[in-house]
């Protein structure tokens, strides 16, 4: 048995003092935002108490699928570095870049270089895309990374996901396929009509649904929206491939979004006969610590089954 966590939207707080000059751009609606809504709600040992309990069940691997910072300031980025560290080896833990962490034109350059071991796929740079998409083998899985992540003008937080990355990631995941490898991907926008508002949504959702139709995947993993969701995509042989999102690993409980969470999925089986257990974990509604919110297992006919924790514990 395999066992994947999934953190998201981490956005590390407090934010570093900002000089004139950092605010000079799209930062400073950032910074507003922060101090009238984030600081309040994301400031605090919610993460650091996330993060401690995710380390008591020993994952295999967990994948990080962007936002680690607020305004990609080169503080915060260098931040970002010591905090996966302290998360785990580089060859365990996987990320992807979100909106935030390419909140600037340059930003994206620079967490390549900072946060560059947790970035790398198995086989180095892509000569084509750089660093994305990428594959990471474990055990069984594989691991399949994209970016969604780039600059954009103020108040609008959209991703891209454009052909030449599409074609890169179908080969991808058939190469996995090909090896009988359970394939998870990694993006941070949503691929899905709707699940994101307008000003932040996924442009280029149709090149990443045909991806998944025509390749197929096992999981879809994003964050963005600070929701725990749940889609479904079609693959090859119309079965359907779920696509779960996470809320923000640092969200205390009380506000407008559900409190920090992650999921831990446990992956079994054999081409063909996979089994997808999700099990998601976090703070509870009322603020009373941590505990599980959610079992259930995931079906390629696009159900799901709810698993009381007595029986798998």
């Amino acid at each position: 048995m395999f066992r994947l966590a999934h953190l998201s939207d981490i956005h590390l707080g407090p934010l570093p003092e900002l000089s004139y000059r950092e605010l000079a751009s799209k930062r400073i609606t950032g910074y507003i935002n922060w101090q009238r809504n984030r600081k309040r709600s994301m400031f605090g040992d919610t993460l650091l108490k996330l993060v401690a309990d995710l380390k008591t069940h020993a994952p295999n691997h967990v994948a990080v699928t962007g936002d680690l910072v607020n305004l990609a300031t080169k503080g915060e980025i260098a931040g970002a570095r010591i905090w996966l560290e302290d998360l785990g080896d580089p060859s365990l833990v996987s990320v992807v870049p979100g909106n935030h962490d390419a909140y600037v034109p340059g930003a994206l350059k620079r967490i390549y270089h900072e946060w560059h071991p947790y970035l790398l796929g198995d086989a180095g740079l892509n000569p084509h895309h750089r660093h994305y998409p990428y594959m990471r083998v474990r055990g069984n899985v594989a691991i399949i990374g994209t970016s969604s992540a780039e600059a954009t003008a103020p108040f609008f937080a959209t991703g891209t996901f454009k052909r030449g990355q599409a074609l890169a990631t179908a080969r991808l995941l058939e190469e996995a396929k090909a090896r009988g490898l359970f394939r998870v991907v990694m993006i941070h926008h949503p691929p899905i009509a709707g699940a994101a508002a307008w000003s932040k949504r996924l442009i280029g959702k149709q090149f990443f649904s045909k991806v998944i139709h025509d390749a197929g995947a096992e999981l879809v993993l994003h964050g963005h929206t600070h929701l725990d969701t749940l889609y479904w995509l079609t693959g090859p042989g119309g079965e359907k491939v779920p696509v779960a999102g996470i809320p923000s690993a640092s969200q205390n409980a009380g506000g407008s979004k559900p409190a920090a969470r992650y999921s831990l999925f446990e992956i079994e089986g054999e081409p063909g006969g996979w089994s997808l257990l999700q099990r998601e974990r976090g703070f509870r509604a009322d603020g009373g610590g941590i505990d599980w919110i959610r079992q259930r297992r995931l079906l390629p006919d696009g159900t799901t089954a709810d698993v009381g924790h007595e029986a798998i514990a």
